[in-house]
């Protein structure tokens, strides 16, 4: 059963001094097969920089802590090599990139992770299908990646990815960002049909209770400060819509 495993992880990034600027302050998070999990807090928390420095991005110094994947060391593998080993990051902000088909990107990824091309018309019938499953227009295929898309565009393309890689374990970072209510549906569901198939797990990270009314979380977790300050059952988000983070940004400031 895939597990990823947060351990007392500490984050900094430059500061633009020629210093650098502690962002997380020692996160502990588990996420197994079989669970979403819901990280939620306000702007300015770490929740992006929790996304990016498991995915490995090179601007998120890791300072102190752990991560692994089903034992694995996730800090001593490259970018590539977090994502043959079944980590998926879907971007707040995806970058364009002009010249390269939506088409040509998915084989590539699809090849990249799975060790070996698939066959052209095997793709092709499983990407068509996804791309239904998502209400995408086919001509879509056809386009540079990401570039000229709308937000809603670029995550159903995210989930778009994510049905056709289908990795271990998906950080989600804020999906639901600039998704108008059809959008936010579809996508919605793109992630229900990840998480229900076997040996997936997924980590959504959002400051809005919005999408947790159509992808249910099983264990809801309130960031502040660069750590988790909380956590609970959906009946957590409940709270958090109600009464919104402001106890939770003084226990982060505390800690």
């Amino acid at each position: 059963m895939a597990t990823l495993e947060i351990r007392d992880l500490h984050v900094s990034v430059a500061d633009g001094s020629d210093g650098t600027k502690e962002i997380l302050r020692g996160v502990d998070l588990t996420v197994q097969a079989g669970e979403t999990h819901a990280l939620m807090g306000p702007n300015g928390s770490g929740k992006s920089t929790l996304a990016y420095a498991v995915a490995g991005h090179p601007k998120y110094e890791v300072t102190a802590g752990t991560v692994t994947l089903d034992g694995e060391d996730v800090l001593g593998m490259s970018v590539d090599e977090r994502a043959r080993a079944g980590l998926f990051l879907a971007m707040q902000y995806p970058v364009e990139v002009p010249g390269v088909s939506v088409s040509n990107f998915l084989r590539s990824a699809v090849t990249a992770v799975r060790g070996e091309a698939p066959k052209l018309r095997e793709f092709s019938k499983e990407m068509k299908k996804a791309m239904d499953d998502l209400s995408i227009d086919p001509a879509f295929a056809q386009r540079s990646l990401n570039e000229g898309f709308s937000g809603g565009e670029k995550k159903r393309h995210e989930i778009l990815q994510l049905e056709m890689l289908k990795p271990k374990i998906a950080v989600l970072d804020e999906t639901d960002s600039g998704l108008d209510v059809d959008a936010l549906k579809v996508v919605s569901e793109g992630v229900n049909r990840f998480s229900s198939g076997a040996g997936t797990g997924v980590l959504l990270i959002t400051h809005y209770t919005r999408i947790l009314r159509y992808v249910k979380p099983h264990f809801v977790h309130v960031f502040s400060g660069g750590r988790v300050v909380a956590e609970g059952g959906p009946e957590l988000a409940e709270e958090l819509e109600n009464e919104g983070y402001e106890k939770y940004a003084k226990a982060g400031v505390a800690l």
